[in-house]
């Protein structure tokens, strides 16, 4: 009997590739999505440095591409038969980020900055889910109460990679740069719990089969217990193999790779979620390799390869998504979704967020800034494809509202990062000259995060 990957059935997807007769006798329509896939990823790395100075977003320019690529565009990528290709390459994806992520986070950003980051984490992420939950109950009478739910956890979690300019600008205070940092390297973790319950309560979904104890008790507390295992065991093997000098550098990075997706691949095959091992398999690996003494080669150079790798994949997860889901999306567009989009980005967001920063000493700029910089990316765009993957009654529209949000997304904060970080460095810097004791001044250390293929282009100045 075959073992059924936790969260992702064998059916629904009906594929990624269309497979129809070869084009000119000889060359498949996978062969040319695939050439065409290749051909964006090297047009891209080509002119990345020169698009790094300009709105034009990575994201924009592969979820762009991906809409071209799509049944709405050049039709080389579009719903077939088999679904195997996208469900690999978004899982990979984000199990990659998850464990970089996780592992990138010292316990120190949690307990200092006057706990910015846990404010958010906490009050502002549940608050984020449950506005979002009540508003899509009257702007989609045809979902049910659990589905209105799903849509408001699928775009809760933020991905700072989309606005780049945002949190790498140096005239941001560095203890909001870290807030959004943190934030965004815990909350798709966070919200997993919520997605993987919700997702049981709907009669028909793969989670729902199993039922709510047995869910629980897999996804919910086996999963991390092996994701602590894994990541605990891997860190210490790791770090005892390099005190010896027993282990090379390449095979080092490789390691890491190995150790994400074991703990993946162990929840998986015992009915759980692996995205959520991985997750805690980062923390545990992080924990491991630091509490052992002060190492002679910082935890980030041993992630970088699987932080690359997961950055690459992201990209083409969010290419793909722009010809399966973004495209198709588009040609049904209505006054609800865009309205919902609209509000995700903004009232759902930016409203639990000025909650949570209540008396925080921030001033309204800050909070306005920290509120609008939540943008919505892979964790968004791979939560709908797994709902996609279920048969439930309104996955139509759940898609729909998922892509059309992470699509305006992608434009919307992509384009502004820079322009309002810079306007917002003005603020900061006439602020902190006539208040000194300004609470955006406390020096923070800003953790590195997430530069996905390369290092963030800095303004001059």
């Amino acid at each position: 009997m075959p073992v059924r990957r936790r969260g992702v059935p064998q059916s629904g997807l009906k594929g990624l590739f269309r497979v129809p007769a070869a084009i000119g006798g000889s060359v498949s329509d996978a062969s040319w999505t695939g050439a065409a896939v290749a051909g964006v990823a090297a047009g891209y790395a080509l002119v990345s440095r020169r698009l790094a100075r300009t709105p034009v977003s990575d994201a924009l320019v592969f979820v762009g591409f991906g809409v071209l690529l799509g049944p709405v565009g050049l039709n080389l990528v579009s719903l077939g038969h088999d679904s195997g290709p996208l469900r690999t390459l978004v899982e990979a994806a984000l199990t990659l980020v998850l464990f970089v992520d996780a592992s990138t986070v010292r316990p120190a950003d949690l307990r200092t900055e006057g706990t910015l980051a846990g404010r958010l984490l906490s009050v502002g992420l549940v608050l984020t889910i449950g506005a979002g939950w009540l508003l899509a109950r009257p702007l989609f009478p045809g979902l049910t109460l659990w589905e209105c739910a799903l849509v408001g956890t699928v775009l809760a979690p933020t991905d700072a990679a989309l606005g780049k300019g945002a949190i790498s600008d140096p005239r941001v205070p560095s203890l909001v740069r870290q807030t959004l940092n943190v934030e965004s390297g815990l909350n798709d973790g966070l919200v997993l719990p919520f997605f993987v319950v919700f997702l049981a309560a709907i009669p028909g979904t793969s989670y729902a089969h199993e039922g709510m104890a047995e869910t629980i008790w897999s996804a919910l507390l086996l999963s991390p217990a092996l994701g602590l295992a894994v990541g605990g065991l891997g860190g210490r093997l790791l770090r005892a193999s390099f005190d010896h000098d027993w282990v090379a550098r390449d095979w080092r990075e490789i390691f890491v790779l190995a150790a994400a997706v074991g703990a993946y691949t162990l929840a998986a095959v015992t009915h759980g979620s692996g995205f959520i091992a991985a997750w805690v398999a980062g923390f545990a690996f992080a924990g491991v390799w630091r509490g052992t003494g002060r190492p002679t080669v910082e935890l980030a150079d041993t992630t970088e390869l699987a932080e690359d790798l997961g950055g690459l994949l992201a990209m083409l997860s969010l290419l793909f998504f722009g010809a399966v889901l973004l495209g198709p999306a588009l040609q049904h567009l209505s006054w609800a979704i865009v309205g919902y989009a609209l509000l995700s980005l903004t009232v759902i967001r930016m409203v639990p967020v000025a909650f949570a920063l209540l008396r925080s000493g921030l001033k309204r700029p800050t909070v306005a800034y920290v509120g609008w910089f939540g943008p919505r990316g892979l964790a968004s765009v791979v939560f709908g494809l797994l709902v996609a993957e279920e048969h439930i009654q309104g996955v139509e529209m759940i898609s729909r509202v998922v892509a059309v949000t992470v699509g305006l997304s992608v434009v919307l904060h992509g384009a502004s990062a820079g322009l309002l970080a810079a306007r917002y460095g003005r603020w900061y810097e006439r602020a902190a000259a006539a208040d000194p004791a300004l609470r955006e001044s406390a020096a923070t250390p800003v953790t590195p995060r997430r530069r996905r293929l390369g290092p963030i282009e800095q303004p001059d100045g």
